[in-house]
């Protein structure tokens, strides 16, 4: 999996979240609107830092804060579907890249720890 393709899909994300937060400006929702809005463009800027990353372990930090704030965006997600402020064909939309998103994040996060684990047991047998 290429961090471009994290990278862009995180970006794409990024502007449906900040389309909803125009739905949700015009329905008054402005407290769940700046509580998504910041989770949910989270991720992909901390993707995006993670491309400058001192390292595998600096990236999988900025991967797994990403992480956090995908979960963050799902609660707010099941909230304005429960509460129907958003139908539930747009939830579905939303968890479906969401849960791509999270599914990538989750696998590089293990291929980063893992890499930099057995770079340090090679490190240390010299």
């Amino acid at each position: 999996m290429s961090n471009s393709v994290l990278r862009d899909k995180s970006f794409a994300f990024a502007v449906r979240v900040l389309r909803l937060c125009d739905y949700l400006d015009q329905a008054r929702e402005y407290a769940l609107k700046d509580q998504i809005g910041r989770s949910g463009t989270s991720i992909g800027a901390n993707v995006r830092e993670g491309r400058n990353a001192q390292g595998p372990r600096d990236m999988a930090h900025k991967f797994s804060i990403a992480l956090k704030e995908a979960d963050e965006t799902e609660y707010w997600l099941e909230l304005l579907r429960v509460t129907g402020k958003i139908d539930q064909a747009a939830f579905d939309s939303m968890m479906k890249d969401l849960d791509e998103i999270i599914s990538m994040l989750v696998s590089s996060i293990k291929t980063l720890k893992k890499n930099n684990r057995d770079g340090n047991e090679e490190e240390g047998k010299n």
